[in-house]
């Protein structure tokens, strides 16, 4: 989850995790096909439709278990869909928590097989469902980066260019017009680093400028 304790000076609200991609996967237990499907989202309103496309894709499943987490909001909210209490809805729901993940939605489709799994047996079966669909969308850390701008003449293009990856920046974009403007963003504990290698390489002539902070995806 996102919190906004310091640990060796970074806040680690500057971090959380989500998943890459809408992905799913399935498995059988026994002769109850389980498909687990997860999706970044960004608002309530993109779980609630989701869910609903499942839903609708799967109208003749015997349940539609879901859960999601919102950063926004610390939001959670989970459904059994018939299940016996606590035994669908709230195993979903702890993965996505126990990976630590925000803005996504899982959906656990499930087929009924004819043979009861008991308390405990549907239990793990939602988690896992909920697992391999994590797994499948890939869990990824996003780090809140400053979003940067250098000025600088055509003959210090080549010196900054070669320095900005070097302390983990990344180029966004280059233009060239009466003096070269390098876009970039590059994680936020690394700004001071940066800050003083372009001091040393240019004798202070070039100052990164922050524009705004924004997320993107860590480097691992």
């Amino acid at each position: 989850m996102c919190r906004s304790f310091c640990i060796g000076g970074v806040l680690l609200q500057d971090f959380y995790k989500t998943v890459l991609n809408e992905a799913q996967d399935e498995f059988t237990e026994k002769r109850s096909r389980f498909i687990g499907y997860c999706k970044p989202i960004k608002t309530e309103q993109e779980a609630v439709d989701f869910i609903n496309s499942k839903r609708s894709i799967h109208w003749d499943a015997t349940h539609n278990v879901y859960a999601y987490v919102l950063k926004e909001g610390n939001i959670q909210r989970y459904s059994d869909d018939g299940e016996p209490q606590g035994t669908a809805g709230v195993p979903v729901l702890d993965v996505i928590k126990k990976n630590n993940v925000v803005d996504c939605v899982v959906v656990a489709t499930r087929y009924f097989g004819g043979i009861l799994l008991g308390g405990g047996g549907l239990v793990r079966a939602y988690s896992h469902s909920a697992k391999i669909a994590l797994d499948a969308a890939k869990v990824i850390t996003m780090e809140k980066c400053f979003c940067c701008q250098v000025l600088m003449s055509y003959n210090q293009y080549g010196k900054v260019s070669t320095l900005i990856p070097q302390t983990d920046g990344i180029i966004d974009d280059s233009s060239f017009t009466d003096n070269v403007k390098i876009l970039f963003h590059i994680p936020k504990a690394n700004l001071s680093l940066l800050q003083k290698k372009l001091n040393d390489a240019t004798s202070g002539e070039i100052i990164a400028e922050i524009l705004y902070e924004k997320y993107f995806i860590k480097k691992e």
